[in-house]
């Protein structure tokens, strides 16, 4: 499995996770990119206020998810495993999941992280036209 992980870049706390997805990848599987990076939600072929509201994960099998689903595709692909994706489909995983999923989403930038990735590289995810 390899894919592209698409985050929010100005949240400190998506970019700590990004980080941690990201040391756990040894075998180069994943990319990240924020989505607030000219382009990304045009080739990713959806709008930026959905990949504003949950993290995203395309794959290069075509595979597309969203949100905890995301999560565990992209873990799966940097451990080069499907365990985690096969995890969370058992029963009551998902749905515990999906609710811990969503409200870290919703206060995402109450919760401790590191500098944002749009922060720390300053112009990457400027809008088209800037």
């Amino acid at each position: 499995m390899v894919g592209t992980l698409i985050f929010d870049g100005e949240c400190g706390f998506c970019t700590r996770a990004r980080n941690v997805l990201v040391r756990l990848d040894r075998r180069d599987r994943v990319a990240t990119v924020p989505y607030q990076r000219a382009g990304v939600a045009e080739e990713a072929g959806v709008s930026r206020a959905a990949l504003a509201e949950a993290v995203f994960w395309t794959g290069e099998d075509g595979g597309r998810y969203w949100g905890a689903e995301a999560i565990n595709a992209a873990l799966s692909a940097a451990l080069g495993t499907r365990l985690p994706l096969r995890l969370y489909w058992l029963p009551g995983v998902r749905w515990l999941q999906d609710r811990v999923y969503r409200w870290v989403a919703a206060n995402r930038h109450r919760l401790p992280g590191t500098t944002p990735w749009c922060t720390a590289e300053p112009g990457a995810c400027l809008p088209r036209g800037r």
